[in-house]
């Protein structure tokens, strides 16, 4: 295979960073994304602070916004060179300068080769070995990467490699957006019910109108019309019925505003069981795969995998979630699993663990690093009806087992991923020895 070995400024038509200078933020404007806001998928802009459309205009002036083919790494913090995305489509969007932003010769190079090859474990170790600087705050200098040497073959079989490669990585992709989007229905349920306590609203709304209570609930759970309800199946029709049962006709003044009737207000202390960790664990404790999961309370949450069984005990019917003390990030367990410095393991202990996991996982916000862990056992909840909290676990446990599901199935594509990754970089296997047997 003809290989040949050039710098980055030779196959690159232009190397810079994002903005050097942050402009003020406002509540409503044009996106300015950071470091934080890469993902090996893309730039993620739901946090991403905005800025005065002036401001975003002048920078995208400045050369700012990244243009599709654009190859961007994180260039400054502890995350830097180990997350590198590509532009798929136009990003209405300006970087700051902890994003590297590379342009490609498209005559000599791939985007898609050149984001897997600059993702690649040996060279990720190897550049920062060689082009990080700064012990505060890691940096990598521009002005030495672009010298920095890759590995390229004839630019058909950089499409090639890119194609299999990408495929992976859309199949990854595809499945934790159907995830996301599992999650969403899940905590969509949870605040309809529990927080906007629509089904009891619909109740009110019928009495005063003189209508049936009980068929207005049916149609705020299930989100259906009168006439939608006489077409559903006798069973489904019998079990929304008894649901809408359990929803109370009233609600009544309390200290956390209005709730409904028979309900009960309890502090989060009251409803959590503190799981005792036995071992926590390391960064040089994991493997990158394996049989059980470690979870830190960064934004990865998981820290990396071990071949033993886990010692904090999991299941589909007993599922454990934790809490990152620092962070306040939260993660639903179905199997066992262990845990890292400053994660909180806890169960439900006055309704099941599922409900209580959606009641407290919002409650808390990230404010500053420090412990929130005494601040968020100190607040309160509305406590719903056992039997409804009860028969809300059912609903979601399905979600979370497809989401379960997907999980696992993205470990064996990442692991499949990351395995020919080196291999089809370095020659060692080649396009032709997986033609059919990728896909």
């Amino acid at each position: 295979m003809n290989w040949q070995i050039k710098s980055l400024d030779e196959v690159c038509i232009k190397i810079t960073d994002g903005a050097h200078q942050s402009p003020k933020t406002v509540d409503s404007g044009k996106p300015m994304a950071s470091v934080k806001d890469l993902t090996r998928f893309g730039v993620d802009l739901r946090e991403a602070r905005k800025i005065s459309v002036e401001d975003f205009e002048r920078l995208v002036k400045q050369g700012c916004q990244p243009q599709v083919g654009d190859v961007l790494i994180a260039k400054d913090g502890n995350s830097a060179l180990d997350t590198v995305c590509n532009i798929k489509q136009p990003l209405e969007a300006v970087l700051l300068s902890s994003v590297a932003i590379l342009r490609p010769n498209f005559s000599v190079l791939d985007s898609d080769f050149l984001k897997f090859y600059l993702s690649s474990k040996d060279v990720v170790d190897y550049f920062k070995n060689n082009f990080i600087s700064g012990a505060a705050i890691p940096r990598v200098v521009l002005r030495d990467f672009r010298k920095a040497q890759i590995h390229l073959p004839e630019l058909k079989t950089q499409k090639q490699i890119a194609k299999i490669l990408g495929d992976l990585d859309d199949k990854i992709h595809l499945n934790n957006q159907i995830n996301q989007t599992l999650e969403s229905i899940a905590q969509a349920i949870f605040k309809s019910w529990f927080i906007d306590f629509e089904p009891v609203r619909a109740k009110i709304a019928a009495k005063l109108e003189g209508a049936d209570p009980e068929l207005a609930a049916m149609c705020a759970i299930s989100g259906k019309s009168e006439a939608e309800l006489e077409q559903m199946a006798k069973d489904d029709f019998a079990e929304l019925q008894a649901t809408a049962v359990l929803f109370p006709d009233e609600l009544v003044e309390t200290e956390l505003g209005e709730v409904p009737r028979g309900w009960s207000i309890a502090k989060v202390d009251d409803i959590l069981n503190r799981i005792k960790i036995k071992k926590r664990f390391k960064k040089n404790d994991v493997n990158e795969f394996g049989r059980t999961f470690v979870l830190e309370q960064g934004s990865n949450i998981i820290l990396g995998f071990h071949n033993d069984e886990g010692s904090i005990p999991a299941s589909k019917e007993e599922p454990v979630f934790i809490f990152g003390d620092h962070t306040c990030i939260t993660k639903l367990m179905l199997s066992n699993f262990d845990v890292s410095e400053n994660v909180i393991a806890v169960t439900g202990k006055e309704r099941n663990s599922y409900w209580t996991y959606y009641a407290i996982r919002d409650l808390q916000k990230f404010q500053e690093y420090r412990r929130h862990w005494m601040e968020l056992v100190s607040k309160q909840v509305v406590m719903a009806d056992l039997n409804l909290t009860d028969y809300f676990a059912k609903k979601v446990k399905t979600l979370h087992e497809e989401i379960e599901n997907f999980v696992h199935e993205n470990l064996v594509l990442i692991n499949l991923r990351d395995t020919l990754l080196p291999k089809l970089l370095s020659g060692e296997v080649e396009v032709s020895d997986l033609q059919g047997e990728v896909t």
